[in-house]
């Protein structure tokens, strides 16, 4: 099995912005975790992260040809504003879950709204580092 993780803006930042609101875990102890939860579920996970949207394009279109089985993407403050992301997403018929490390819901206005949520199976906001995973459980239980 082979999946995908998507990382937008600012992700790279965990463990140095707004530590009250994404915890004091930095970014390579995501990378840490789910590298180990690859292994432990034998699955290749690949980690993309990048700040600008294009990229972000650019990678879930190479997934379509590449081999990838489900895609885990936390598109950042893409979230609520790019059409493009959401396109793209929508392009691709593998199981798609979008994933928040904070509760979007609680938080301002602006927030609560995800334009690429619905070119996704699922949404997991609020569990911290662990809706990665969650997420990537989801998609393996798809797989059964």
């Amino acid at each position: 099995m082979k999946l995908l993780v998507i990382n937008g803006p600012n992700i790279n930042f965990l463990g140095i912005r707004e530590k009250g609101v994404y915890g004091t875990r930095n970014y390579d102890d995501l990378l840490h975790m789910i590298a180990e939860k690859g292994q432990s579920e034998n699955c290749t996970i690949e980690v993309f992260q990048s700040n600008h949207e294009g990229a972000i394009i650019d990678r879930i279109q190479d997934s379509y040809f590449d081999g990838t089985e489900g895609i885990v993407i936390n598109p950042g403050a893409y979230t609520h504003y790019s059409y493009a992301i959401r396109d793209a997403l929508a392009s691709i018929t593998v199981p798609k879950v979008e994933i928040h490390i904070s509760n979007i819901m609680e938080r301002e206005e602006f927030r609560r709204v995800s334009v690429t949520a619905p070119a996704c199976d699922k949404q997991i906001y609020g569990k911290g580092l662990d809706g990665y995973l969650m997420a990537i459980d989801h998609i393996l239980a798809l797989y059964p």
